[in-house]
């Protein structure tokens, strides 16, 4: 056949060409000239296809990446080996070459191209929300009718940085931007909602009591016409503390263990020992504190009777004998407590 670019008669046709003409002009691969690349300035996370993908990858490497994503293959390369190479770095500019070798049609052939990337250093979505003080969730930290201690915030606020730190390998906003102290609590913002449950979750295993989650509208997306919420998670915690005295089921119990879903109560009057679940919290009666509990003295001891001596008044009082007291001697400190005009000798 008869090639219309040089005349030749001889040689291999592609379409209506010969190879050579045909080499003349074609080329292996396509890559732009100038290729730009997205970094978050925070945390390193890199914008590829349409997503930040967050991952530490050095910065060569990132280059390397962008120009094996900008390559363009032709169809008709074969057994193609491409050659990456950063001539030199500029700031946040990279000069670089693609060497490329392989089969066109059974020729061997080979191809370099020049291309620069630019490295645009920006802020990713996640680090920008970090940096606005973003938040999803508030745990609200309550106690049920009385104050918390400032020993109870210290260890509140030990637990949810320890928990956030936790969270902070697997979510970036695992952080707590801003702490509300107010005079029914601590709320604590925290930046996911994700966090903000194992926060809540961490607090009550401490401390026990009922965590309750309360979603609040706060906005519209104009892109999707959906509703933002914010989560209000409560912990509240116990009135009553480990040592208390409370009434449950007409028991007076004193509580002994307080977990994260129930708490022990023994009971005064015969020693058993209940297990209550923690959902029955708001059944409880908290009728002493352990600070209530008062010291006296054994003056005397019969097998029907033990007697001690009222620390107000100073008269006898005659208290039924129990096994649990068989071992008290005469003159022994003894705890007691005082509740509806009853005296309990506390074992």
């Amino acid at each position: 056949m008869f090639c219309p670019e040089c005349g030749s008669t001889d040689k291999e046709m592609v379409g209506d060409i010969c190879i050579d003409c045909f080499l003349k002009e074609f080329q292996m691969i396509e890559i732009p000239k100038n290729i730009e690349i997205q970094i978050c300035s925070h945390c390193n996370s890199k914008f590829e296809e349409g997503k930040w993908i967050d991952e530490f990858i050095p910065e060569e490497e990132i280059i390397y990446r962008a120009l094996e994503r900008n390559i363009k293959i032709a169809d008709e390369v074969s057994n193609e080996i491409i050659n990456l190479e950063i001539d030199q770095i500029k700031g946040t500019i990279a000069n670089c070459f693609v060497e490329v070798t392989g089969e066109v049609h059974g020729v061997q052939i080979e191809e370099t191209h020049d291309s620069q990337v630019k490295i645009k250093k920006t802020v990713c979505p996640t680090c920008s929300k970090v940096l606005s003080g973003y938040y999803e969730t508030v745990i609200q930290f309550r106690a049920d009718n009385r104050e918390i201690k400032s020993e109870e915030y210290t260890k509140a606020d030990e637990i949810v940085e320890r928990t956030l730190i936790k969270q902070s390998n697997s979510d970036k906003l695992a952080y707590c931007p801003q702490i509300a102290k107010l005079k029914e609590g601590y709320d604590y913002y925290i930046g996911s909602f994700k966090s903000g449950k194992k926060v809540a979750e961490a607090l009550k295993e401490e401390f026990g009591g009922i965590i309750k989650e309360s979603p609040r509208l706060i906005s519209e997306d104009k892109s999707t016409g959906k509703g933002l919420y914010r989560i209000w998670i409560s912990v509240r915690i116990p009135e009553f503390e480990i040592g208390d005295f409370i009434r449950y089921e007409n028991k007076i119990m004193q509580v002994t263990s307080i977990s994260k879903n129930s708490f022990v109560g023994m009971d005064i009057s015969t020693q058993k020992k209940h297990n209550i679940p923690m959902k029955n919290m708001e059944d409880i009666e908290l009728v002493k504190k352990a600070e209530d509990i008062e010291t006296t003295t054994i003056i005397s001891k019969s097998p029907q009777f033990i007697q001690i001596l009222d620390p107000i008044d100073y008269s006898a009082v005659d208290i039924d004998m129990k096994e649990e007291f068989a071992d008290y001697n005469i003159g022994e400190e003894v705890n007691l407590i005082r509740i509806d005009g009853n005296i309990y000798l506390l074992n």
